[in-house]
Formats: C-alpha cells, sequence, structure tokens
C-alpha cells in the first residue's frame, strides 16, 4: 500500500484550512491545525461545544516549535468541541493526529463508570437517525490506568466503543503522533460495515473524579494512506 509522505501532507495542511484537495490533494481531508486562534465565542473556527465549561476550565490556542495547538482543561467538569465533518471513512480511512497531555485525572479509569474520566478523548461519529440516541461512534482514549491496547464498551454510553491508545504519566509532557485505521477499528468493534462519518469529537472530563487534566490536539487529518516518517 502507498504511503504519504509526511511532508506533503504538512504542505498539504498549512495550504488548505480544512478543504478537500487532489490529484494527490484528495488524498487528505483535513479536520483542524488550529493555526486561526479563537473566534469571538471563544472556540476554534467551525467547532461547536458538545457542553459547556465550567468557569475553572478552559479552551484555548497557542505555539510553540511543532506549530499551533489547541488546549483544554478541565476542572472537576466535562465538557468536548465537535467538527461536522461529512464523509465516506472508505475514502479516508486514516485519521492522524497529535497530542500532548499536559495532566492526568489521577484516578482515572473508562473501565468503571464511576471513574470515567480521562485528558485525551478523540471521537470519530458515525450519526444514524435519531442522531440524538443513535449516533455510534469510535473513540481514541489517552487514559489514566486502563491498559495500553485494551480496548471496550463506554460504560456511560453504550453506542460508543473505544481504544486506549496511551496510558499514565510516562509520556507527559511529550508530543505524540497517532495513526488508526478507523475503517478497519470501525468493523472490529461493532461488527458491521460503518456509515458515513458525520464529525469529530473532542473531549475532556473530569467530574467524577473530581481533579483536573489538561491536554493539547495539534494536527488532525483523515488520508487515503497511512502517513510515514511522523516525528514529534
Amino acid at each position: 500500500m502507498r504511503t504519504l509522505p509526511i511532508i506533503l501532507i504538512l504542505l498539504l495542511i498549512a495550504g488548505t484550512n480544512g478543504v478537500l484537495f487532489s490529484e494527490e490533494k484528495k488524498d487528505v481531508l483535513v479536520v483542524d491545525r488550529f493555526s486561526e486562534g479563537l473566534n469571538e465565542e471563544g472556540l476554534p473556527k467551525g467547532w461547536t461545544l458538545e457542553k459547556s465549561p465550567s468557569k475553572e476550565s478552559k479552551i484555548s490556542t497557542a505555539q510553540d516549535k511543532q506549530g499551533p495547538f489547541l488546549r483544554l482543561l478541565s476542572v472537576n467538569d466535562t465538557f468536548g468541541l465537535e467538527k461536522k465533518v461529512p464523509f465516506d471513512i472508505r475514502k479516508y480511512p486514516y485519521l492522524t493526529w497529535r497530542w500532548k497531555a499536559l495532566r492526568l485525572p489521577k484516578e482515572g479509569d473508562i473501565r468503571k463508570r464511576e471513574t470515567d474520566d480521562e485528558a485525551g478523548q478523540v471521537y470519530v461519529l458515525f450519526p444514524r437517525f435519531p442522531t440524538t440516541v443513535n449516533t455510534l461512534s469510535v473513540g481514541y482514549i489517552w487514559d489514566s490506568n486502563a491498559p495500553q491496547g485494551s480496548s471496550g464498551t463506554s460504560t456511560a454510553y453504550s453506542k460508543m466503543r473505544y481504544f486506549v491508545l496511551q496510558s499514565g504519566p510516562s509520556k507527559l509532557d511529550q508530543w505524540t503522533w497517532e495513526t488508526r485505521n478507523v475503517y478497519e477499528d470501525y468493523k472490529k468493534l461493532f461488527n458491521e460495515e460503518p456509515p458515513q462519518v458525520g464529525g469529530l469529537l473532542l473531549y475532556i472530563n473530569t467530574q467524577h473524579t473530581q481533579g483536573s487534566a489538561e491536554i493539547e490536539y495539534g494536527d488532525i487529518f483523515f488520508s487515503a494512506q497511512p502517513p510515514k516518517d511522523l516525528k514529534p
């Protein structure tokens, strides 16, 4: 299978602002790279709130030597940001992003409802009518205690299935790239062919363990082929 050089991908990301491209431009669908800061509502452009944060929690953007990023801080709270990105996951099955956890909820563990708090949560949404109660999602988690590589069904919402990609503090304060074949992950978790993607949700919560968590997200994109040579 042909892979996309990371230099080409980053050039496409830098020159697009979230639209589809091609010949090779058809190979990448950018969700965001957070280079435009926040709008007058305090949100990244094109994103909406999935629950509002409390006064102590914060949504912000900044930039370091790796590029611009979004930062989410949760203080005894739960909230998320959603961006509508409708497309066929068969055409762009690979989801790639970079994230950096700064603080984890100490007692957080996705396997138990009473401790279901995580700093890093990336969900690919597959809406089905009625969408308010029937949207399926594949989640990618940075957990505090659940084992890396584990998977399961949310204790709070049976239509959400997840994989734990990172666990614990060993990579705190380090940018980490992730790439997942969402098409194959969906089939593994739900044992069926996926419907069309509706969007992407970034979530953070600490209300169960009554602590705090903080995470940053950089470039997020889908692609037809897996990227290679990704480096922090």
